[in-house]
């Protein structure tokens, strides 16, 4: 199924809406000392999509993050890759040759691979896992997942993680209508606050690195509020220091702040990769949120996407369903307004390459908070 699988520089990553398969991120990652890969491999499309009577062949790559666990041994992690997604029963067993295939470019000491797949998730696509309100019910329990999953595969290998490190729900714009359109696909309420934060003199501006300390304020806020892990300024200024203008997959990063009279009230990083504009982090204050800030910010970053010619939107994040339970339920709510389409994809899945360490790696993770593979 699979040929020509060998490593190439990180340069030569093929362009992709993907940013987290592109040269881009893994120069962040190389400024933030861990190392990456590129892999190369082709595999013929018959194969991939057995419907297509096409015998000629599909070139594509891969960017691995490898992870130090301890000092003897290391994960590779793929985050939101491989980007070819073949059809559903052939899934499977395109991950395991392609994993099978990575053991030989892969460090000897790499005891798993772990795949973060932006593939939609099979149950996303059938009408018993949605409620008569049309509302998601989410995936089966792990083991119905992996007895899926594993299908046509030789050795029945796969493990689903037990978390997610990317998000594994997330909503789609559409750029290719106008602004009239979409504003007209929102929810009312979205609407209403978009045009009330421009009637109150909510105004936004793109910055460089001169406004990382505004944005750190911000998110410090953010993360002080809602009980969240705080990233050290390091992180953020690597992703908008980063530069890969010169490779196959460059990304356009912009700061973008919602001021109020001069006062920064909402902050956020929109990442044009390809035909796609993301929202990568954002934050606001909790002083003047009756301005709606977030609002002018998000519509600005939807309207700056279009302007470059993104012909799509990644809201990058949500909740998998309305439940105010869920820690993202809030994300859910603001985003799922701006309209769009929710998007569940399949999430992590785990292909050990040394069992024995692998399990002992499964354990450590179910009873602490794991390693963080970012």
């Amino acid at each position: 199924m699979l040929t020509n699988v060998c490593l190439k520089g990180t340069e030569e990553l093929y362009a992709t809406p993907i940013l987290q398969q592109t040269a881009f991120w893994s120069e962040v990652k190389t400024s933030l000392g861990v190392n990456t890969l590129a892999i190369n491999f082709t595999a013929q499309r018959s194969d991939l999509f057995p419907k297509l009577v096409d015998q000629s062949y599909i070139q594509s790559d891969l960017l691995v993050v490898l992870q130090q666990i301890d000092r003897n041994h290391c994960v590779a992690y793929v985050p939101y890759g491989p980007e070819i997604e073949p059809t559903d029963e052939f899934q499977g067993m395109f991950l395991e040759e392609l994993s099978e295939s990575l053991r030989s470019v892969l460090p000897i000491n790499c005891i798993l691979i772990r795949y973060d797949l932006c593939w939609e998730s099979y149950w996303a696509r059938e009408k018993d896992h949605f409620d008569e309100n049309g509302i998601w019910k989410g995936e089966p329990e792990s083991h119905s997942q992996e007895l899926r999953f594993n299908f046509n595969t030789h050795n029945w290998n796969f493990k689903k993680a037990y978390s997610n490190i990317l998000p594994a729900n997330t909503i789609y714009l559409d750029l290719t209508r106008d602004s009239e359109t979409l504003l007209g696909r929102m929810k009312p309420k979205t609407r209403y606050n978009i045009r009330l934060a421009h009637r109150k003199g909510i105004t936004v501006r793109s910055m460089g690195m001169e406004g990382m300390d505004i944005w750190y304020e911000l998110y410090k806020e953010t993360a002080t509020r809602n009980h969240l892990l705080l990233n050290d300024i390091k992180y953020f200024r690597a992703v908008l220091d980063a530069r890969a203008d010169n490779t196959s997959s460059p990304a356009d990063v912009s700061l973008l702040i919602a001021e109020y009279n001069g006062k920064p009230l909402a902050a956020m990083f929109l990442v044009i990769t390809g035909n796609r504009g993301s929202y990568l982090y954002g934050a606001s204050s909790s002083e003047h949120r009756n301005l709606m800030a977030t609002y002018a910010l998000q519509w600005e970053a939807i309207l700056k996407s279009q302007q470059v010619g993104c012909t799509e939107y990644d809201m990058f994040g949500i909740s998998p369903s309305p439940d105010p339970e869920h820690p993202l339920y809030g994300l859910y709510k603001f985003k799922s307004g701006f309209g769009g389409d929710i998007y569940h994809s399949l999430g992590c899945w785990d292909y050990p390459l040394d069992n024995k360490k692998y399990t002992l790696f499964r354990a450590s993770e179910l009873h602490s908070q794991g390693y963080h593979l970012s």
